[in-house]
């Protein structure tokens, strides 16, 4: 199976050149203010892929997915909307989650501590891909403007080295897009920084995990 994914797009899709695949994933922040109305033009840009399965994550742009949850998931009719939920597609668990550490009057935050972790405990072992908007803590978060240092989650660190899954797609933090492993888990930020970064792809089967293309740190020069 060929994962496609992509991170933190918030509408600057028009010269984004996503590559053929099996599942399209995106791990949040598909908006920028989060209205309905952008949220929308998500939805017919995400129609007009041909990967035969779309999955979505929410992040803290895409605010009426909090808000006014049920109308804003009709406009995601015809995609897998994952919040603290699961989906198996050709025998390949994949689990989504959209919170991370507060951060401003965004959406999908949570105080760190027993808030996200709580949220954490919910994601079950036995993954081949792990789905969040925000990083671990100490792999892909390296960050800037404003959110200088290091901005993963610790707890959800803790989480993912206990249940082990294959794979953990996240994005949030622009400036450390790139792929990390350990002897469980291959962790990848796919940001693509306002579409200014390449989608990232991944090979994925019973067996292994596959690095197809990851592209570099950074906006294009």
């Amino acid at each position: 199976m060929r994962i496609v994914a992509v991170a933190d797009t918030h509408l600057f899709t028009s010269d984004l050149v996503v590559p053929a695949g099996d599942v399209f994933v995106h791990a949040g922040d598909m908006c920028r203010a989060g209205t309905f109305e952008e949220l929308a033009e998500a939805a017919k840009w995400l129609s007009s892929l041909r990967h035969r399965y779309k999955v979505i994550v929410a992040g803290n742009h895409d605010c009426v997915l909090e808000q006014e949850p049920d109308v804003a998931r009709e406009i995601l009719t015809g995609f897998i909307y994952l919040e603290d939920s699961e989906v198996t597609l050709e025998g390949l668990r994949f689990y989504g989650s959209p919170w991370q550490p507060e951060f401003n009057d965004w959406a999908f935050n949570l105080p760190r501590g027993e808030a996200l972790a709580n949220k954490w405990r919910q994601i079950p072992s036995g993954l081949d891909v792990l789905i969040t908007h925000g990083p671990p803590a100490g792999i892909g978060d390296l960050a800037g403007n404003g959110m200088a240092g290091r901005a993963g989650c610790a707890d959800l660190r803790t989480r993912v080295a206990e249940v082990a899954p294959r794979l953990h797609l996240f994005g949030h933090i622009h400036q450390d897009g790139g792929l990390w492993r350990d002897d469980h888990t291959t962790y990848v930020n796919v940001t693509t920084w306002e579409c200014e970064r390449a989608p990232t792809v991944i090979d994925i089967d019973a067996d292994r995990v596959v690095p197809v293309f990851v592209p570099p740190h950074g906006r294009r020069e």
